[in-house]
């Protein structure tokens, strides 16, 4: 257990990394500029790693259906907005609006598949993330104007 707790939080330093990366070659380029040099990187790091461990290309992967590869496109204009979106709002605003997303995302996701949950619970965890987000938009105004 230990060792996928370290897995998911080095995970989890490499994302914000790469995110500061972005948001800062992004104020240097453009957003999109910072997108393709992330896909790149990560085309020849994944590729090496494939080609190094095998498995590069799945035996089926010609017989996906063709929505499983929008990843991709959708990958480019997430990593495109996050560049953008740090350089204006910060790293902390963005992260803390991603994982409202996608939060607020999976539980639509949950009620739209009909998986049972507790509607209070997650009516007040959105209700949670909201008011965190609008506490820490507060105190970012009310810091400046001192």
């Amino acid at each position: 257990m230990t060792v996928f707790v370290f897995l998911a939080s080095l995970g989890g330093v490499l994302v914000g990394l790469s995110r500061q990366l972005n948001g800062r070659l992004s104020i240097s380029t453009t957003p999109l500029i910072a997108s393709f040099w992330n896909h790149a990187v990560g085309f020849a790091v994944l590729t090496c790693l494939g080609l190094f461990i095998g498995g590069l290309l799945p035996a089926r992967a010609a017989e996906a259906p063709w929505y499983a590869y929008l990843g991709g496109p959708i990958g480019v204009i997430f990593v495109a907005a996050c560049s953008w979106a740090i350089a204006r709002i910060g790293a902390v605003n963005s992260a803390l609006l991603i994982i409202g997303g996608q939060m607020v995302t999976g539980v639509a996701f949950d009620y739209i598949r009909a998986v049972p949950a507790s509607f209070w619970a997650n009516a007040s965890g959105i209700v949670l993330i909201v008011g965190g987000m609008m506490v820490s938009r507060g105190r970012r105004k009310v810091d400046r104007s001192q």
